[in-house]
């Protein structure tokens, strides 16, 4: 797990500050309790935070950067800025370089996951942003879209409410902010957990993590991350699978996967995914 918080920073730090990376399956609650965009608020620093929002993956990032921008303005952020890149030449603004530099917390927002990758994979900002959420300097958040481009192997798109099947998935390259993992979103509330038994039968040296509406992983160190929402984090596990037909049959073919492991976790259970271990569950965030 590339995710590694420095020992020093964890300890002049108090507990609802540490950094994190939080992986959220879209249609967070924005309105009542907020507890997801909350935890994150607090995470990158309260009100001493100094966020940046990532709004490229929506075709309406004026919109959605301003929605956000208006939510951790009323939560109380010392600064906020709007990073709308719309060419990737953009990706070389000094302002933004430099507030990359200084901030506390970066959130990239839904949309499209294709096109976020497009406008910032291997860009200076996002290696920026990348290397600053491993190295436990900022806390790092994205939804929906945002959460899909978490993992070096990304779902791009797919179909749902099928067998599992190699047609039923298409793979991309994400971020790689965490690169053992792949994620799916929007997961029971779109049926989506055949595309990502799908996704998995293809890439099984990952650890596949399907994530409800209003509900995160929320990563720290040592690769362990804590369930935070109303739903569940769904994990799929392949690596105990001692057959699968996935290379001899064709795209459309039900697939056989044997002895997959599937894990349902809910608020406040714990998971390590370099173990590819349950952890006791904490109910609290």
């Amino acid at each position: 797990m590339t995710l590694q918080l420095k020992p020093e920073f964890l300890q002049r730090m108090p507990q609802l500050k540490r950094t994190a990376v939080l992986v959220i399956g879209g249609a967070e609650d924005k309105v009542h309790g907020r507890q997801i965009l909350s935890t994150f608020f607090e995470r990158a620093g309260g009100t001493d935070a100094r966020i940046g929002i990532i709004p490229c993956a929506s075709r309406e990032p004026d919109a959605i950067g301003t929605r956000y921008h208006n939510i951790f303005e009323e939560m109380g952020a010392k600064s906020i800025e709007v990073i709308d890149v719309r060419e990737r030449e953009q990706s070389d603004n000094p302002v933004w370089q430099t507030f990359l530099d200084d901030c506390t917390g970066v959130f990239m927002t839904g949309g499209d996951q294709l096109r976020l990758c497009d406008l910032l994979a291997n860009t200076s900002i996002m290696e920026r942003v990348r290397m600053r959420a491993q190295l436990g300097e900022i806390t790092l958040a994205g939804t929906s879209a945002g959460a899909a481009v978490m993992g070096h192997q990304m779902i791009a798109g797919g179909g749902s409410g099928e067998s599992p099947n190699r047609s039923l998935v298409d793979l991309s390259t994400g971020l790689g902010i965490i690169p053992e993992v792949i994620v799916d979103q929007h997961f029971h509330n779109r049926n989506r957990m055949a595309r990502l038994m799908s996704a998995i039968a293809t890439c099984p040296d990952k650890l596949g993590i399907g994530i409800d509406e209003d509900t995160c992983a929320l990563f720290e160190s040592d690769g362990v991350f804590q369930v935070i929402g109303k739903g569940t984090v769904t994990i799929v596990d392949a690596d105990h699978v001692f057959y699968t037909n996935q290379a001899d049959v064709s795209p459309g073919d039900p697939l056989s996967i044997h002895n997959l492991r599937v894990h349902i976790l809910s608020q406040g259970d714990r998971y390590n995914i370099n173990k590819r271990l349950v952890l006791s569950p904490l109910h609290h965030s």
